[in-house]
């Protein structure tokens, strides 16, 4: 198949229903509102959230309203595995990572996960550690120091 041989599938296409425009187009007169009642007027229809009497879909399913914790913090990750890229012995910060690309958010603070492993003792800086990545990090003979959060 090439490409000027391709087609749209039969009925994929519909034209725009052209209401009001007379009874020859076949949506004349009322243009599909019915006759009188509030749904007729202009300005039409009414409160989207009645529902007749039935318990409203935004009432019925409060768990997909959701919920934005506003204190929450947003880390930009690092891997331990990530780490084995530096050389023995040298102190990983926010401004090493960013260098090697590591981490690209500047605005979040920057948290230290244990997928991985290590295998070189490094000094690790970070805002906050996963256990697992302390544990590894500290058993691969080096240390994990916690820098504190700066308010922004």
């Amino acid at each position: 198949m090439k490409l000027h041989e391709l087609r749209e599938p039969e009925g994929t296409k519909h034209r725009r229903k052209r209401r009001a425009r007379g009874y020859g187009a076949g949506q004349g007169k009322t243009a599909g509102h019915g006759t009188r009642g509030q749904n007729s007027r202009s300005g039409r229809g009414g409160n989207i959230y009645m529902e007749g009497g039935q318990l409203p879909l935004v009432r019925r399913l409060p768990q997909k309203r959701g919920f934005r914790n506003v204190n929450r913090v947003e880390y930009a990750v690092v891997n331990v595995g990530a780490l084995n890229r530096f050389d023995a012995g040298t102190v990983v910060d926010t401004a090493t990572l960013v260098r090697h690309r590591l981490v690209r958010k500047l605005d979040r603070p920057i948290k230290v996960l244990g997928s991985g492993d290590l295998d070189r003792p490094l000094t690790v800086r970070a805002n906050k550690f996963s256990e697992s990545a302390k544990a590894k990090i500290e058993a691969a003979g080096g240390t994990a120091e916690v820098e504190a959060l700066t308010a922004s």
